[in-house]
């Protein structure tokens, strides 16, 4: 049980992985329908949403928003994929966490792609439409506003990391204590064996003690069995 531990946290940690990533595809899907939103509501029309996606893997081209969605839904098919295999056999949980992390990194890939073409489309030169939210007590740029949200996307990515990093130093931490507690183990096993030398020793003593006194014994018979037989040799002389 103790070497199947970090295996399960492996694969939990894994699990959490796919679970962020989810996580900021939504808030990223989010972003964007909020965005789409918005973006009728301004003077100038702005081609952003959608965006056809020229790539040779998409015959057709999609809007950015069902993209996304699908996008979503192969990042939870793959979870229930792992969730699924999770309790088979060793090969087998590789094999699915290898083709799980290998399509997570494939959609993230695609994803930085959307993004990068977004972002060239909004910092294209054009003339900077303010956006009258009534939020914002000061009128902004949208392109200013979008790498504002940006910016607290990347701020949130790196919090999520920083968490990660904390579940990592704590598995490494239950790691050392179960290695203190194996090392703990070894060494009560050694005093225990070191108890049973001692004993062992003390019963052979105690042997040893026990067969000097049956010499012990032996010599005192044989002392009695002389003076016994020198009674009779003066008895015996004593009558003749």
């Amino acid at each position: 049980m103790l070497l199947l531990l970090p295996l399960i946290l492996l694969l939990l940690l894994q699990l959490l992985l796919l679970l962020l990533l989810l996580l900021l595809l939504l808030l990223l899907l989010l972003l964007l329908l909020l965005l789409q939103k918005i973006l009728p509501l301004l003077p100038v029309q702005l081609p952003l949403l959608p965006v056809s996606l020229p790539l040779p893997l998409l015959p057709v081209s999609l809007p950015l928003p069902l993209l996304l969605s699908l996008l979503l839904l192969l990042q939870l098919l793959l979870l229930l994929l792992l969730l699924l295999y999770t309790n088979t056999n060793t090969n087998t949980t590789t094999t699915t966490t290898a083709t799980a992390g290998g399509a997570g990194t494939a959609t993230t890939l695609l994803l930085l792609l959307l993004l990068i073409r977004l972002l060239l489309q909004l910092l294209l030169p054009q003339p900077p439409v303010p956006l009258p939210l009534p939020l914002l007590p000061v009128s902004l740029p949208l392109p200013l506003l979008l790498l504002l949200l940006l910016l607290l996307l990347l701020l949130l990515l790196l919090l999520l990391l920083l968490l990660l990093l904390l579940l990592l130093l704590l598995l490494l931490l239950l790691l050392l204590l179960l290695l203190l507690l194996m090392l703990l183990l070894l060494l009560l096993l050694r005093l225990l064996l070191s108890l049973l030398l001692l004993l062992l020793l003390l019963l052979l003593l105690l042997l040893l003690l026990l067969r000097l006194l049956l010499l012990l014994l032996l010599l005192m018979l044989l002392l009695l069995l002389l003076l016994l037989l020198l009674l009779l040799l003066l008895d015996a002389a004593i009558f003749t």
